[in-house]
């Protein structure tokens, strides 16, 4: 392998004319956290432009090697370490993402909170030695219910969407306006981190209205933005050439073939520097697939030719992090695949923060062309204990209906989206008035049907499944298993979709329940006073309540959910994710930060049959790999 990265290191050169002259030396000294009169007197004179070969860092060449990570993905306790780890690989910015529908879940609010608390973390980011390239969309794909696009954005039927649409840039210059108090100040030139503001993303693979980019590019101006405005597109010549505007600095999104993906950009990119604005290192799962690994010497070959080409990067991912609750996407190119609730991603950074063997392959490969900072001292090794219990309480969901929402009744059906209800489960009757088939136009996304409330089939979307025989009354429990967030099924509507028919005829008078899943709290207190579970399994669907102590509460867990069927977990009411039988992953990610020393609760929701012991790992396990 040695021999073969110098063979390809000595055949870059012959492709150095890529390159226009950009700059391989090391990366310019990053920004270091100071007091505000120090910041006004010295880091608003900074400045960060885009030259004809180079970025300029207060006029001089610099080369951006930045490194994915989205705050909305890690518990904000762990910012901090997550951030600190990229500045000791060699990079020099953290790129994220920024989620519009977490921040924004219902029309007319705007979270910033916990979590969400951007501004927090583009300042520690600053007082890690960091700059900050931010990506606001409003569209980010990212693996991420839909697409990071709130669901509210469609209520009342469809609507153009990343467009040159007023209803929908509209709402784009309200969530801008929100963005602009926490970013606009953070500027390189105000004293903060942020060097490059992303306009849409891959745009090229889905649309080419020049006009909309021309408007979010006017936008993101008159809100304030100041610094460099780039867009990323796959390197195609349609992709490229349909994704961007002369204005903005065209990057491009790959994995392989460095120079000729760079060469493609180099076309369409004639002046300014190359940069890869998506160095795919990894990859996500999809439930009922394999997780995915990709080779680090492979990742660090790769990245050696684009650095040797004088390109800057971002790699995505570094730190993947996790799908906490319902936030995880879902691709449908004709079979619909929902996302796993790990984003690990096979990335340097593992889910638990965790350096990997590319961790160390792609350090050793910066520092050929950055100067390296220290390492931290190592910590000394700690060990968790396995620790096995019980679950020691239950309540059936049909005991605590009343506790999660109302019903409402409609004399057509419903989408869950109807009802302002964008996640999760929703519980539909009908007083079928006949034995007979009932049928719809669309599962969204797996249906559990009963009747006098015994399970008696599942109807799943990725199975095609429609319709089912039924002996008269049914409930159904339907779950969002995630929003598309790729392609022409973005923004489509969740829950049961009509017309529902019982043997052709119309069926309707139905009544919906949304299930509020954020009150978990009331529901851990009825747990705690219900009945004792005495087998050594339980049927759902239910709701199951176990304790335990932490021996450690500075180390992070592992819910092993092997003997569990499908459903979703909570541990003191911080909702860890969806758990499902089909796999690939085994087990949920518990952060250190949630966990306290004694009486630490777990609540799952089994939608059908599990084991009654519940296991807690001091490990992962991601699920088979293909080789």
């Amino acid at each position: 392998m040695a021999g073969r990265v110098r063979q390809i290191r000595q055949g870059t050169r012959l492709h150095r004319q890529l390159t226009l002259g950009c700059s391989s030396s090391p990366a310019a000294a990053p920004p270091r956290a100071a007091s505000a009169s120090a910041r006004k007197a010295t880091e608003l004179l900074r400045t960060f432009d885009i030259g004809e070969t180079d970025f300029l860092l207060d006029g001089k060449p610099f080369r951006v090697l930045a490194g994915a990570l989205h705050y909305f993905r890690v518990h904000p306790d762990l910012w901090r370490d997550r951030i600190r780890k990229a500045r000791q690989m060699g990079l020099n910015t953290i790129e994220t993402y920024v989620a519009w529908n977490a921040h924004s879940p219902k029309q007319g609010v705007f979270h910033t909170e916990a979590g969400l608390d951007l501004g927090r973390f583009l300042d520690i980011a600053a007082e890690e030695g960091m700059f900050a390239f931010v990506r606001p969309g409003p569209y980010i794909c990212a693996e991420w219910d839909n697409g990071g696009l709130p669901a509210w954005l469609f209520d009342g039927g469809a609507t153009e969407i990343r467009r040159n649409n007023e209803r929908y840039l509209d709402a784009v210059t309200g969530y801008y306006e929100a963005l602009a108090p926490i970013l606009v100040p953070r500027q390189i030139s105000e004293g903060g981190p942020i060097i490059l503001v992303q306009v849409e993303n891959e745009y090229g693979a889905y649309g080419s209205d020049k006009e909309y980019l021309t408007a979010l590019t006017g936008l993101t101006r008159k809100i304030g933005i100041t610094v460099p405005l780039t867009t990323v597109d796959q390197p195609t010549g349609d992709m490229l050439g349909a994704g961007s505007l002369p204005t903005l600095h065209k990057t491009a999104s790959f994995g392989s073939r460095p120079l000729e993906r760079l060469a493609t950009l180099r076309e369409h990119q004639p002046t300014g520097p190359l940069m890869c604005a998506e160095f795919w290192n990894g990859w996500f799962d999809h439930w009922g697939g394999h997780h995915h690994t990709t080779s680090a010497q492979d990742a660090a070959a790769n990245l050696d030719l684009l650095l040797s080409a004088g390109a800057s990067v971002n790699i995505y991912m570094f730190h993947g992090g996790t799908n906490f609750g319902f936030t995880n996407g879902a691709n449908d190119k004709g079979t619909y695949s929902p996302t796993i609730t790990s984003y690990d991603y096979d990335a340097p950074l593992d889910e638990s923060g965790q350096p990997t063997a590319k961790y160390w392959a792609l350090r050793e490969t910066i520092g050929r062309y950055a100067e390296l900072p220290p390492l931290d001292p190592p910590s000394p090794p700690t060990s968790v204990s396995v620790q096995d219990v019980r679950f020691e309480r239950s309540l059936p969901l049909w005991d605590v209906l009343d506790l999660l929402g109302e019903p409402v009744t409609h004399d057509h059906l419903p989408s869950t989206d109807e009802l302002g209800h964008y996640s999760g489960f929703a519980v539909y009757s009908a007083q079928t008035p006949k034995a007979g088939v009932l049928s719809f136009a669309e599962i969204r996304d797996r249906a559990q049907v009963f009747a006098g409330r015994r399970g008696i089939g599942v109807l799943s979307r990725d199975h095609g499944e429609k319709m089912i025989a039924v002996p008269g009354a049914v409930d159904i429990l339907v779950e969002d298993l995630g929003r598309v967030n790729y392609g022409p099924r973005i923004g489509e509507p969740k829950g049961l979709i009509g017309p529902s028919t019982l043997d052709g005829d119309p069926l309707e008078n139905w009544t919906v329940r949304p299930l509020d899943l954020d009150r978990i709290a009331a529901l851990t207190g009825k747990l705690r006073h219900s009945d004792l579970i005495t087998a050594d399994t339980v049927a759902g669907p239910l709701f199951a309540y176990a304790t335990f102590d932490a021996t450690d509460t500075d180390q992070d867990l592992f819910l092993d959910t092997t003997g569990w069927t499908k459903g979703v977990a909570w541990v003191n009411g911080f909702c860890l994710g969806r758990y499902w039988a089909r796999g690939p992953q085994r087990t949920l990610y518990v952060p250190a930060p949630v966990l306290r020393p004694d009486g630490n609760e777990i609540v799952v929701f089994e939608l059908h049959a599990a084991q009654a012991t519940v296991r807690l790992l001091d490990r992962p396990n991601l699920g088979h790999t293909e080789s």
